[in-house]
């Protein structure tokens, strides 16, 4: 979202919803939904579900990044053609039709001249070819650097032209007026076609986060689940609660847990040299005496 929205913060947190809430409405609302994650089946069931759930995300995700990506480089190309210096943008905007003289045996050169060479262009474009129709040279268009001057000859001296006028540094476009229209016309339907893939692209990314958030949320009451049968034992018998915090107050919060929980295992207060934590997959530093998970809710401090 951040990445096709420009990382406009208002646009991506209208669109970062969780069921139509914003994150922290829904994570302090959270209801387990029934009809999604059935708590009839066994527990490595609704795992299996939340992972399969997420693996067809991230490959759509793939797909249509690549569909969005394709129409926006290509629409680049073509707007990178109708850009730039005289040397290699499109002429369209400048040449018009009635401009080039195209027949059976004559032909319209369109020359790209510097400034500094617009005398030497005057005095040699006619002697660059011996079939240079005279004084056909008209400057069409003009920016800081040069201008575009067309010159009209016999198709059968072209190459002989072209030779002598890079000899003196000018620079002969390849042009062709109907490739360049329809290239103009390509950048228009692509352009068309970027912005109504933007929209399937967005709308996209708006219910797959969604459904993303949404998942991630069960899993961590599920492990909520988990993680206090195997510290605490049968009979189920524990408590949830959302606490919310900042990095400021997290510190002084933990000490506050600390203190209120110490009875449920004196060893979570001990320093790391004094306990060994056998928990597979968990660091001392993360161990404490009550189950413990972090949501963060800012989808903006994500980086990656």
């Amino acid at each position: 979202m951040k990445d096709v929205m420009d990382h406009a913060t208002d646009k991506v947190l209208e669109n970062a919803l969780a069921n139509g809430m914003d994150l922290m409405s829904y994570v302090t609302q959270f209801q387990w939904d029934q009809a999604r994650y059935p708590t009839a089946v066994p527990l490595t069931s609704l795992a299996d579900m939340i992972s399969k759930e997420i693996s067809q995300v991230e490959a759509e995700l793939k797909t249509q990044t690549a569909a969005y990506n394709n129409v926006k480089s290509s629409l680049q190309i073509l707007e990178h053609k109708l850009e730039g210096n005289l040397q290699n943008r499109s002429l369209n905007d400048i040449v018009k039709k009635e401009d080039l003289i195209v027949s059976e045996y004559l032909t319209t050169v369109l020359v790209v001249v510097t400034k500094a060479n617009y005398l030497l262009w005057e005095r040699t474009y006619e002697s660059m070819s011996e079939f240079v129709v005279p004084r056909s040279s008209r400057k069409l268009y003009e920016d800081q650097e040069g201008g575009v001057f067309s010159v009209t000859l016999f198709k059968k001296n072209l190459s002989e032209f072209k030779s002598k006028a890079q000899h003196n540094k000018f620079i002969v476009r390849e042009y062709s007026y109907d490739l360049e229209e329809q290239m103009q016309e390509e950048t228009k339907q692509l352009s068309v076609h970027k912005k109504e893939q933007y929209g399937v692209y967005v709308r996209w990314l708006k219910m797959s986060f969604s459904q993303a958030f949404i998942a991630w949320i069960h899993l961590k009451a599920l492990r909520v689940f988990v993680e206090s049968v195997l510290r605490y034992g049968l009979p189920v018998n524990y408590q949830a609660f959302l606490l919310q915090t900042d990095k400021k107050r997290s510190k002084k919060l933990r000490k506050e847990l600390a203190s209120l929980f110490v009875h449920l295992d004196p060893t979570a207060t001990a320093s790391k040299k004094d306990v060994n934590c056998d928990i597979p997959g968990l660091l001392q530093q993360e161990y404490f005496s009550y189950i413990s998970f972090q949501i963060s809710t800012n989808v903006l401090d994500y980086s990656y």
